[in-house]
């Protein structure tokens, strides 16, 4: 496996190495020495989610604040989806700049989100299986989220806006100005 980090420090893509053949292929999705070595900090994943999705379904954007928050590494189980973190660290340079990546069943790539991020996804493909390891549990008095279409972010989210599916919990969420952060 090799990790790249984005433009957004501590925040990387990790590729693994598959072994195909004509049975199919295999590799190794997780290793937590191995993790920890390639992102150069100590990770403990404490609880796994994982989510299905159809076409344009949005989740967006979410995080924890204080105590609990959460690092996460994701990836695409099944389909297409791609994936947005934005940086919510007052103190980096790349403060409310995001980085966005497809991620899928082909090219099996991961998203590691340090705390500190807002996190969320839209589905590309016709479904999307998508699973999630995060490093604390979550807390609904911690729950914290953006509207994914905030203009000063100016997120590209790859569908046009009609396609989009959004919860009604999702489309009343702050801009990113107004967002307790």
């Amino acid at each position: 496996m090799i990790a790249k980090e984005t433009k957004l420090k501590g925040c990387f893509i990790l590729e693994p190495s598959v072994f195909e053949d004509e049975r199919g292929y295999f590799f190794e999705s997780y290793n937590q020495s191995k993790f920890n070595k390639l992102i150069n900090r100590e990770i403990n994943f404490v609880q796994d989610n994982q989510s299905f999705s159809t076409k344009g379904v949005t989740r967006a954007l979410h995080y924890q604040f204080g105590e609990y928050a959460q690092a996460k590494l994701v990836r695409v189980l099944q389909g297409r989806v791609l994936d947005v973190a934005v940086d919510l660290r007052k103190d980096s340079p790349t403060f409310k700049q995001h980085v966005a990546i497809e991620l899928s069943e082909e090219n099996q790539k991961q998203l590691f989100i340090p705390r500190g991020f807002a996190h969320g996804f839209v589905t590309l493909s016709d479904t999307a299986a998508f699973f999630y390891k995060c490093d604390n549990f979550y807390n609904k008095e911690a729950e914290g989220g953006i509207i994914y279409n905030d203009k000063s972010l100016n997120i590209d989210w790859k569908l046009p806006e009609d396609q989009l599916k959004v919860s009604d919990k999702d489309k009343v969420l702050p801009s990113f100005e107004n967002a307790e952060i």
